[in-house]
């Protein structure tokens, strides 16, 4: 069976991304992770996704300036992109808005939200 896209999930906490890869996985996504911002920027090119889904707080590079970097990137610019954060503060999300997040789901996360958002930013990259 053919996978209904590749999500690349981007956390600093091996039990979120371990939780979120399970869910995908469970629903027919093919997963690739990383630990974090520039972990993902090395793997974007090899890997690439159809969505991506991002912590805000990360070491190195966090989840808002890895946004803007991929925006930045013409081969990249178009990438749906889901903010998973348990930080659904104001700030984060103009900051969000304004490096061009296309989704938010906040922790703790419902498994059936997160895929429903995967489902939905996959059908809008396809249209």
């Amino acid at each position: 069976m053919e996978a209904l896209g590749r999500v690349l999930v981007i956390d600093d906490s091996e039990v979120i991304r371990h939780l979120i890869t399970i869910n995908l996985e469970l629903e027919g996504f093919e997963v690739v992770t990383a630990v974090d911002g520039q972990d993902a920027l090395d793997k974007i090119h090899d890997v690439q996704p159809d969505v991506i889904t991002i912590d805000v707080k990360m070491p190195r590079l966090d989840g808002l300036d890895t946004v803007e970097r991929l925006r930045a990137d013409p081969r990249t610019a178009g990438l749906k992109i889901a903010m998973v954060t348990a930080s659904a503060q104001e700030v984060d999300l103009q900051r969000g808005e304004i490096a061009g997040v296309d989704a938010y789901v906040t922790k703790p996360f419902d498994p059936e939200s997160l895929v429903r958002t995967i489902r939905d930013l996959i059908a809008r990259k396809a249209s």
